[in-house]
């Protein structure tokens, strides 16, 4: 048994050893994935064109629509300046005075909205570049900045949040994405304000010391001051039909739910379970208007090329980003059936017998693993994720905080180093690890804390 436990463990090194070195997911996944069935002495091409192939498949019918439409949804909302007006206005109405809370601000916002992160890296970015040097606050914090603002609270904390880490665990739940609202308020809350006070002290010990913006900085990024910008509440206009929308299809009488008579989809289309589908539905639905409302707010700034260049980047984003997650998927599906594998999952689930709590710690340090928030979480909860309900269920925990506490647990520790979201945030903005990853460590670590500490104290009243 040590040798096929072993076996697991050495193909997850080398994932996470190859995905830091940045080798592409997409080739790796499946050759680590068959060497840890070579060394456990299971059946190599059937785990392979039966196990690994659909459930990869699997995944990506499922979360396709959300990938591609959000990405569009994005890119589009980059393109008409709605980001850019959004962040400028932000920018504006705080000054220079409030330039930490103003860029944590911008980035929540775009975030919650629907816009994907490295879409509103690129918007925000080059406005706290420039009130940054005009703070006097040291450029190197602006990563920590982005990575609070959006990668935390509004993206997998805050009730209704239309990223990706929110929407995944309704499909393993039969949740919402509204699951447990006060328990992601509150907590979403305490991140916020620990990540906020941290990162003004880091600022006022900088400023002490005379550090200044610094100079001989790379990718600096030049603003036309003169540039015009479409009107800040025209440019929200998207955003709000997303999260609206969203709302209405999810919670109200007009909710999705409601759409076709139970009869139609269980012999027609043998939908069982509506619960697992109606959030994702709700989101399509909500991300297509909030696309026709991003054409519409500025379309005079469409050209056919540039519609045309803009939806090729977004298409070619999402499938990358799609099939990423969903070759981490399969390689998860693939090592539940190794004969190792009931060691490893006692071993997580053996640190609590509470569900929550091992949940937490499963999610995290898979995410951490792999360096994907939504790739580790989905390993996570293909993997476990039926045993937590049914334990949930037993000890009539409901299924709502499970959802939260695993989307929460997703969005700590994936800001590790070798994650492709941290790369990506110091390659826009011309700084290495050395220079501004501390400050994103300290945040990773504050939100894994406070997703742990939420489990746990959840779990001594639920």
């Amino acid at each position: 048994m040590f040798i096929e436990v072993l076996a697991i463990l050495i193909s997850l090194g080398l994932l996470m050893f190859l995905a830091y070195r940045g080798f592409p997911v997409i080739v790796i996944a499946p050759l680590v994935t068959l060497l840890a069935v070579a060394l456990s002495g299971a059946a190599l091409l059937p785990s392979y064109t039966e196990v690994y192939m659909p459930n990869l498949s699997n995944y990506i019918k499922t979360w396709f629509p959300i990938f591609i439409l959000g990405a569009v949804f994005g890119k589009l909302m980059e393109l008409n300046g709605a980001t850019t007006a959004i962040a400028k206005q932000i920018m504006n109405i705080f000054g220079i005075k409030r330039a930490l809370l103003a860029t944590i601000l911008a980035c929540s916002i775009l975030t919650y909205g629907g816009v994907s992160l490295f879409v509103v890296v690129f918007a925000v970015y080059p406005f706290a570049a420039a009130v940054f040097r005009e703070a006097g606050i040291p450029k190197r914090f602006i990563p920590a900045v982005i990575v609070l603002g959006g990668c935390t609270y509004t993206m997998d904390a805050f009730p209704g949040t239309p990223q990706i880490q929110n929407i995944i665990p309704t499909n393993y739940f039969g949740t919402d994405a509204y699951a447990a609202p006060i328990t992601g308020l509150v907590a979403g809350s305490v991140i916020f304000l620990l990540g906020y006070l941290w990162l003004s002290r880091r600022v006022n010990k900088a400023n002490l010391a005379g550090e200044g913006y610094g100079e001989g900085h790379t990718n600096e990024p030049v603003i036309n001051p003169d540039e015009k910008v479409i009107n800040f509440w025209l440019a929200i206009i998207p955003l709000a039909v997303v999260v609206i929308l969203n709302f209405v299809f999810t919670k109200t009488s007009l909710a999705v739910s409601h759409w076709y008579a139970p009869e139609l989809l269980q012999e027609t289309f043998n939908i069982q379970n509506l619960s697992s589908l109606s959030s994702t539905w709700a989101l399509i639905v909500a991300l297509v208007v909030g696309i026709i409302a991003a054409l519409l707010i500025n379309i005079k700034s469409f050209t056919a090329s540039k519609l045309s260049s803009g939806l090729t980047i977004a298409a070619s984003g999402s499938l990358l980003a799609v099939f990423n997650v969903a070759s981490e998927v399969g390689f998860g599906n693939v090592v539940k059936t190794l004969p190792g594998f009931e060691v490893v999952r006692n071993a997580i689930t053996g640190v609590s017998s509470h569900p929550l709590i091992s949940e937490s710690i499963a999610v995290n340090v898979l995410a951490g693993v792999v360096g994907s928030s939504s790739g580790g979480m989905s390993i996570a909860l293909e993997v476990m994720g039926q045993h937590y309900l049914d334990l949930a269920n037993s000890m009539g925990i409901d299924p709502e905080y499970l959802h939260r506490i695993a989307s929460m647990s997703a969005g700590g520790l994936d800001s590790l180093p070798h994650s492709g979201a941290t790369i990506t945030i110091l390659v826009i903005c011309g700084l290495t690890h050395r220079q501004a990853y501390g400050d994103i460590f300290a945040i990773t670590i504050m939100k894994a804390l406070v997703a742990f500490s939420t489990a746990v104290i959840l779990s001594l009243f639920v």
